[in-house]
């Protein structure tokens, strides 16, 4: 069977590409950079309690470690720094390769507390950011600007406490001192509403002959130009590294936000005519159609009713589930390889092959049909196994992904306090192999380990590792292994839901009683519990992975 000596040919070396991609370092040449994170919004009139949602997957090589950020007051007239490279420091007060790129005027307000990760992404008022990296025009991009999407978010964390005060403030700090990174995404959410938030550069202008000779050309600033949609109450939306803003409506402002001077900045730059609709995507992008498979995948499965095709030029921009929506979707969403459909990558890789095992003292033969090569292969086996089988896997970027610094499902609820209503599941490495842990808006410190990074190097003080050791072993054989891991973390999941929800009411009534102190203890403590007890099983899955390579494979 010719498959089967593909795999005969490919296993051997099996082992040695998962290791080395432990030390991969991630460049624009790899096939999934431009494929970095997934963002899934869900509306509160879709979601089964009434919560509004947000998440986000880090899917790159950008620092594990966080802190619960407190809050800080200023004096009068004091400046606040922006830095450049805090992405990619190993502790947090790491300033290494971190660039000062100016100042602006600090808040007048103590700041808000808030979960600081290599993208902010929760306040104690139950603000919550997701993020994105979208391919946008290159010539939009302004060097001269002053800030990177990841200060942004911080800066809106520590100073607002709704979704539509964090867009009017990013947009206005960006178009007065300038928007230097590629094109992102912010999936912007409060415990009322969630918004879906597109920004770029503003380019450059091209100058005036006549004022270029006479040296009076006016300077033409760095700013840039953004676009918020709201994603409707009772509907899902998704970002995942494409501009999906289609028809800006500059008359709905209950629906859209925009940056000063939209229009006229896109048609002085050459990008709009000046003509019809304003169709964001096609001025900030070149990309045929504002959506790929993640966009197809999470809109098409969640209204499998409007009978949405991949072919389509265009998919709705959010869509209502079929049914609603609850967080164990999400984490369901968020372990997706598309497993049995038909972007399965690996579809075409099994093999059958003889089996034989002990019952009742005699010897059964039997057959069973395996899949050899991991779902979550390098970009060089899919490229060998092509090249020994053209068309046999065809590049399909899972939402769960083998890169994945860090993913978090963020929940709002305006029902209950603050301190509880707002909540982060959070995980370390691939979504699809580890489990997560509830991190409050009320904590106050987060559990031991983490805050250290542990991309730069191996550190077993850094929490990620207790989990990307094990899951990287498991990696090597995922047919074999996967039976240890996948129904853990399914454990860990259905342990949490019922933790949170008895924590929650314990919570509640200390914060009713004013003991705010012992409610931030009792949900640092849940934290560290999951942290501590989810870190040890994948200790302990590690010694029962290895036995099953004592051979090799």
């Amino acid at each position: 069977m010719k498959i089967k000596k593909l795999f005969l040919a490919v296993v051997s070396i099996m082992v040695s590409t998962a290791a080395v991609s432990q030390n991969y370092a991630w460049h624009p040449e790899d096939e999934n950079y431009a494929e970095s994170c997934t963002s899934i919004m869900v509306g509160k009139k879709a979601s089964t309690d009434g919560s509004v949602m947000t998440a986000h997957s880090c899917d790159s090589n950008y620092r594990t470690w966080l802190t619960m950020e407190g809050s800080k007051t200023y004096q009068p007239g004091q400046m606040q720094p922006i830095y450049l490279g805090l992405l990619h420091t190993e502790e947090p007060d790491d300033m290494r390769n971190v660039e000062k790129k100016g100042e602006i005027p600090a808040p007048t307000q103590p700041t808000y507390r808030f979960l600081n990760v290599a993208y902010p992404c929760m306040n104690e008022k139950q603000l919550a950011i997701g993020e994105t990296t979208t391919t946008g025009r290159l010539e939009l991009r302004r060097m001269d600007g002053m800030f990177m999407i990841e200060e942004l978010e911080r800066i809106a964390l520590e100073r607002c406490a709704t979704a539509r005060e964090a867009i009017a403030l990013i947009g206005a700090l960006a178009e007065e001192y300038g928007y230097l990174d590629e094109g992102e995404c912010l999936t912007i959410a409060d415990k009322k509403e969630v918004w879906h938030f597109e920004i770029y550069g503003n380019g450059t202008l091209p100058v005036d002959p006549k004022a270029k000779k006479s040296k009076k050309a006016p300077a033409d600033k760095p700013g840039a130009m953004w676009v918020a949609q709201r994603i409707p109450d009772d509907h899902v939306g998704v970002s995942a590294n494409i501009p999906r803003i289609a028809v800006v409506d500059f008359n709905d402002p209950d629906n859209f936000m925009t940056s000063t001077g939209l229009r006229e900045r896109a048609k002085a730059l050459g990008l709009w005519s000046g003509e019809g609709d304003f169709v964001f995507y096609k001025v900030v992008s070149s990309e045929a159609k504002p959506f790929s498979y993640r966009e197809f995948y999470v809109l098409s499965t969640m209204a499998p009713s409007l009978g949405l095709t991949f072919d389509m030029a265009e998919l709705p921009f959010s869509v209502k589930p079929d049914k609603k929506v609850s967080p164990e979707d999400l984490f369901a969403y968020y372990r997706s390889t598309y497993e049995g459909t038909e972007f399965d990558q690996i579809k075409n890789l099994s093999v059958e092959v003889d089996r034989k095992k002990k019952e009742n003292g005699k010897t059964i033969y039997y057959k069973e049909v395996v899949y050899p090569v991991s779902t979550f292969m390098s970009g060089d086996m899919r490229a060998l196994l092509n090249k020994l089988q053209p068309g046999v896997t065809p590049r399909m970027r899972h939402i769960a992904a083998i890169q994945c610094s860090y993913s978090h499902i963020m929940q709002c609820r305006d029902w209950l306090p603050d301190e509880i209503g707002g909540v982060a599941y959070f995980s370390f490495d691939n979504p699809a192999q580890t489990p997560r842990i509830p991190i409050y808006a009320g904590a106050t410190q987060l559990p031991e380990g983490w805050d250290v990074c542990g991309q730069a190097r191996y550190r077993k003080d850094a929490a990620i590792w207790a989990y990307r050791e094990t899951n990287r072993i498991a990696t090597i054989y995922w047919n074999k292994t996967r039976h240890l891991l996948e129904p853990r973390v399914m454990y860990w999941q259905e342990q949490m839901m019922q933790e949170c929800e008895l924590v929650e009411k314990k919570a509640a009534k200390l914060l009713e009683e004013g003991k705010k102190e012992e409610a931030a203890a009792l949900l640092n403590n849940t934290a560290q519990k999951f942290a501590s007890a989810t870190a040890k099983n994948w200790e302990d899955i590690k010694a029962e992975l290895w036995p099953i390579f004592a051979r090799g494979l």
